[in-house]
């Protein structure tokens, strides 16, 4: 029902795979030793781009299934909201516990967005940047479920 969808996802889904696999090894060692100024920089922007491409994901749902672009101020906030519910025309993308999950991604992204690398604090990163394998992990499994019940909710 959805073979445009179903493309699109299979492509973001593999670009975040590349990115966590890139950094891989970072994360490996920030597990053990905590990172430097120059390590935290590229992990939030690991953090940034991980963030961008679920919700590069997101979008693509909305628009190919719900018909809905999202606007205004707190469009992503909506967006991420809408993807842990269900409606007439289709199951919920994710759990409400994904959903909650993600939520500290987006709020790093933010921070990222305006603040420079340098103010940034691991003990504010290091759940998100350790977690974000995991994250995706569940993330992949719950959209292959959403992709393979492609019927709308009734």
């Amino acid at each position: 029902m959805w073979p445009k969808l179903k493309k699109q996802v299979a492509v973001e889904v593999e670009q975040i795979r590349r990115l966590l696999e890139t950094h891989h090894p970072l994360l490996k060692k920030c597990a053990r030793v905590k990172p430097d100024a120059i390590e935290r920089s590229a992990l939030a922007a690991m953090l940034h781009s991980f963030y961008n491409g679920v919700e590069n994901i997101f979008r693509r749902v909305s628009v190919e299934v719900d018909g809905k672009a999202f606007k205004g101020e707190l469009w992503r906030r909506e967006l991420l909201e809408t993807m842990a519910q269900s409606d007439k025309n289709r199951p919920a993308l994710i759990s409400g516990e994904l959903k909650n999950q993600l939520r500290g991604y987006l709020e790093f992204r933010h921070v990222f967005r305006h603040a420079y690398t340098f103010e940034l604090r691991w003990e504010k990163m290091a759940e998100l940047v350790l977690g974000c394998e995991e994250i995706f992990t569940r993330l992949e499994t719950e959209i292959d479920r959403f992709l393979e019940n492609d019927q709308p909710a009734l």
